[in-house]
């Protein structure tokens, strides 16, 4: 039998030169990456992915507080019964107008006062250490306080009403008003996080466009909309997607000041998820409502950010 001899006196191809040898060739750069990343993905993966997994097969399971085992399950029974609740589209619909007022209101004034601190050169850092008070105070406090303050017969601010001659107002017991409070809470405390972001947002901006402009005669007025706007709205957006994703997520500030009353006036997602889970002892239907939020959220952040990132 013939046997090719190797013929050493044809010039080979380097080792790094050969198809086969780069296609399976990893760059050390990336590789050490993901030496680096291993401990903290692993960390997320036990910490937020086993959760999340436990979570996700109690919404197929029969699990609940009087029948405390996954066995049998039941496919997306669980969802379909939740979905022909109506009170979950009340509090679908009603989480999504709170959410949307409470940012609409927070980015708004949270723009206004940045602007105006933007402008401030004195004392900067004073008002900005008062501002961050509310912010790191936690919600139950936060929703403690304001219950004391709103109380109907004993609460300040009706006894200040009163005594400038106007009638005490149900603020938490008035099924139109107890919205509306639990909004003006929430702006309350959570305005201090926007202003900051903005503000930072604002101090980063370059000043040569605002020279040109200035010199080519632009007002003020121009100069905040075709230049502070579009310069601002990758930060404005990061501002509003998180406080998007707080809002939609809101449950303590509900359960310390109403309980979701009067009636189901202020019941939340997030608050009738907790109902169905403990006071309606069914722990798998509100695991379902908690994915529905979830979705509801994830579905929100991606069209937001595919919004923003087209008009940029």
């Amino acid at each position: 039998m013939k046997v090719d001899s190797f013929d050493s006196t044809q010039p080979q191809r380097p080792w790094a030169q050969r198809p086969w040898a780069r296609r399976r060739r990893v760059d050390p750069r990336v590789a050490t990456g993901w030496k680096f990343a291993a401990p903290g993905l692993s960390l997320i993966a036990i910490v937020i992915g086993l959760p999340l997994a436990y979570a996700l097969l109690l919404t197929i399971s029969s699990f609940t507080l009087l029948h405390p085992r996954l066995h049998p399950f039941v496919g997306l029974a669980n969802f379909r019964r939740v979905m022909s609740d109506e009170y979950f589209w009340h509090s679908v619909w009603l989480t999504i107008k709170y959410s949307s007022f409470t940012v609409v209101f927070e980015f708004l004034l949270g723009l206004g006062v940045a602007l105006l601190l933007h402008r401030v050169i004195r004392l900067k850092a004073i008002y900005f250490a008062i501002l961050t008070i509310p912010m790191a105070m936690s919600p139950v406090s936060v929703a403690l306080i304001w219950h004391m303050l709103l109380q109907p017969n004993l609460g300040i601010v009706n006894q200040l009403l009163e005594a400038a001659g106007f009638a005490g107002v149900d603020w938490l017991g008035d099924s139109d008003m107890a919205f509306w409070t639990v909004v003006f809470i929430d702006v309350w405390q959570q305005v201090s996080f926007v202003i900051l972001i903005l503000a930072a947002g604002l101090a980063s901006l370059p000043k040569d466009p605002y020279e040109a402009a200035a010199v080519d005669g632009a007002t003020a007025l121009q100069q905040f909309w075709y230049l502070t706007l579009p310069l601002l709205r990758p930060v404005a957006a990061i501002a509003i997607v998180i406080q998007l994703i707080n809002e939609f997520r809101t449950y303590d500030l509900v359960y310390v000041l109403t309980k979701g009353g009067p009636g189901v006036a202020t019941e939340l997602l997030s608050y009738f998820a907790y109902k169905r889970a403990f006071l309606g002892l069914a722990i798998n239907e509100g695991a379902a409502v908690s994915f529905v939020l979830l979705l509801l959220v994830l579905a929100l952040t991606v069209v937001f950010f595919r919004i923003v990132t087209r008009r940029s």
